[in-house]
This record gives C-alpha cells, sequence and structure tokens, in this order.
C-alpha cells in the first residue's frame, strides 16, 4: 500500500506542475491578448512586444520524477505591426503609428491548447483521487 500511494502522490504532484506552467501560460497569453491594440507611451517609440512562454523539464529528487515548470519568457522579435495615422498622438514624424507584433488569432489557438493542457492535468488529480478513494472504499469492507 504504501509503495501504491506514493505512485498517487507522485502522479499528482507531477499533474500539479502541469496546471503551474499552463496557468504561466494562460497569464501571458492574457497579457499579449490585453495589450494587443496598445500604442506607444511617446510618439515614434516602440509598443508593447509580444511574450513567448517556455517551458523547461526539471528531476524533483523528493518525487524521482521529471516536473515542468514555466521557463523564460522571452520577446518575440518579429516586427512591430505599422499604420498610417498621422493623427494619431502616438504617430512619428511620418505619420506612421507602430502598434504591438500581437496577433489575436494566434494568441487564442495558445489559449486554446494551454487551456487543453490545463484540462488534462486536472483529469489526471481528479482520476488519482477517485483511485485512492475506491481504494480506501475497498479496505474499509
Amino acid at each position: 500500500m504504501a509503495e501504491d500511494s506514493s505512485d498517487f502522490v507522485r502522479s499528482m504532484a507531477i499533474a500539479t506542475s502541469g496546471l503551474r506552467a499552463q496557468a504561466g501560460r494562460m497569464r501571458v497569453i492574457s497579457e499579449n491578448l490585453a495589450n494587443a491594440d496598445s500604442t506607444a507611451p511617446t510618439a515614434g517609440s516602440d509598443p508593447y512586444r509580444r511574450k513567448v512562454p517556455t517551458f523547461s523539464s526539471e528531476l524533483n529528487r523528493a518525487l524521482d520524477a521529471k516536473v515542468v515548470t514555466l521557463g523564460k519568457i522571452k520577446p518575440d522579435n518579429s516586427a512591430f505591426r505599422v499604420k498610417y495615422e498621422p493623427s494619431n498622438p502616438a504617430a512619428d514624424a511620418s505619420g506612421n503609428v507602430k502598434y504591438p507584433n500581437v496577433n489575436p488569432m494566434i494568441e487564442m489557438t495558445d489559449m486554446r491548447d494551454a487551456q487543453r493542457s490545463y484540462e488534462a492535468n486536472l483529469n489526471i488529480i481528479s482520476a488519482t483521487r477517485r483511485m485512492i478513494q475506491r481504494t480506501l472504499d475497498i479496505l474499509k469492507s
């Protein structure tokens, strides 16, 4: 029983690391979406730059298992969107306004992927809890 319960604890801890990583990913995506149409604070300067979350795998010695963590959040160095809007206060001398390099369609696709991964980890935790409960019920009877 001790070995089995240790496997249950390990499964739940690994799934929990996935929950934390995906929650961090969703936070970055929401930040990107919130700033999708913002402009630079001063005329001619750069606006918000899209951020890209990364993941890393590390060995958790206490669990003797690899867990996932949210790694560095890197800037997306792709070009900014530029629109000709001479009346905009953020326009440069030629009347162009830089907008963030955020594509809402890509962000929504990433959000859906993060949501599915989050739900998969939740399902692992729920299934593990059910297995523990059923095992305890069998042992009680």
